[in-house]
């Protein structure tokens, strides 16, 4: 078989995706190729056009993932808790979804920084379903709390009901262990000082990738703290989705190695 696989969202131009795709092809020994596919949302039902007639397995990103889940005919279990997938699988002529982004966080914190988030007091920027993911992984893997800091109160209020360690910021522990920040860049207003709670012991993670060091980023790294951008969570999570489409054994690690 040739894999027909692909990464949907909008703006698409610069993902990595199909770069890890082919990495992940490769070394699994298999054939096939990758496109990006523009996408809007207002168009999210192309996804389910797509599927089967062009492609067989799809990544999706913003702002996709809420609109691609609804497409599906089954959903692996985190992705029916969250209502989001970032990963569309067409077999035996039925769309399946699942969502590897919480996990291949994580998994991208172990693998990467040495961090273990049990017992640990998080804050995550922004509500949207790439921070429904983290936060549910977190959860999963005990952390003490969330705080969860976002500019629309109806979607911090989605997050917080789910778990009972997980908080709007009003109740923001101090110090803070880890902060992860899920917004758009675009979206962002100028990063002018760090939250307070946050110090030189404190992990940064920005889950943006381009550019490579975000301005939030740049103050955390100013400050000392030990920091990432989304590279290692795209690799990470993207080893789990290609495990899930194939039934292979690829790690983050490799796929991350093809970036370099």
């Amino acid at each position: 078989m040739r894999w027909r696989l692909g990464v949907a969202g909008s703006p698409i131009e610069h993902s990595l995706s199909p770069v890890l795709h082919e990495a992940g092809l490769e070394i699994a020994g298999l054939e096939g190729s990758s496109r990006r596919y523009e996408i809007t949302e207002d168009r999210s039902g192309r996804l389910r056009d797509l599927m089967g007639a062009e492609v067989d397995a799809l990544s999706v990103t913003m702002p996709l993932k809420a609109a691609a889940a609804e497409l599906c005919d089954e959903l692996d279990d985190i992705a029916r808790e969250l209502g989001v997938v970032n990963s569309l699988l067409w077999r035996e002529e039925r769309l399946w979804g699942a969502s590897t982004d919480g996990p291949g966080f994580v998994d991208a914190l172990r693998g990467e920084l040495g961090f273990d988030v049990a017992d640990t007091y998080v804050v995550v920027l922004g509500a949207g379903g790439a921070a429904r993911g983290i936060v549910a992984a977190l959860v999963h893997e005990r952390v003490h709390s969330v705080a969860v800091l976002g500019r629309t109160s109806a979607h911090v209020a989605a997050i917080t009901r789910r778990h009972s360690q997980v908080l709007d910021h009003t109740t923001l522990h101090r110090p803070v262990d880890l902060i992860v920040n899920t917004t758009p860049v675009n979206g962002r207003r100028d990063a002018s000082a760090v939250m307070q709670g946050v110090n030189r012991d404190t992990v940064a993670v920005d889950i943006t990738y381009d550019p490579p060091r975000s301005a939030w980023l740049a103050l955390h790294a100013d400050l000392g703290c030990r920091h990432a951008n989304g590279l290692a969570m795209l690799a990470y999570q993207a080893a789990r989705q290609m495990n899930w489409w194939w039934g292979s054994d690829l790690t983050g690690a490799q796929l991350l190695g093809a970036l370099a």
